[in-house]
């Protein structure tokens, strides 16, 4: 084997992350927030996904319609999705439902 070059794959960004553990206090609490509301997010996202997909099948009910618009109203108030994201996929969810 030439001098300098290892059978091992190169580690790099794109093979294995750099983690980067802060040392400052409010930096440390930065981290915890940001990852239970990535957590939040995600479990936010797949329930507004599931009712999404319920809610567009032909023989939804209006109950789960209606529980899909009010997801997707409470997502874009929180920053989840665009409000103009949520009033478009509304406004399909109305048409479908005609």
């Amino acid at each position: 084997m030439p001098r300098g070059v290892s059978d091992v794959a190169p580690r790099n960004e794109k093979t294995v992350p750099e983690r980067v553990l802060p040392n400052i206090k409010s930096a440390k609490k930065d981290m915890r927030r940001a990852r239970v509301a990535a957590v939040r997010n995600r479990a936010q996202r797949s329930a507004l996904r599931t009712a999404l997909k319920r809610a567009s099948v032909a023989d939804a009910t209006e109950e789960q319609r209606r529980t899909a618009v009010t997801l997707l109203d409470r997502a874009a108030r929180k920053g989840l999705i665009h409000k103009n994201a949520a009033a478009r996929r509304k406004s399909r969810l109305a048409k479908a439902g005609k």
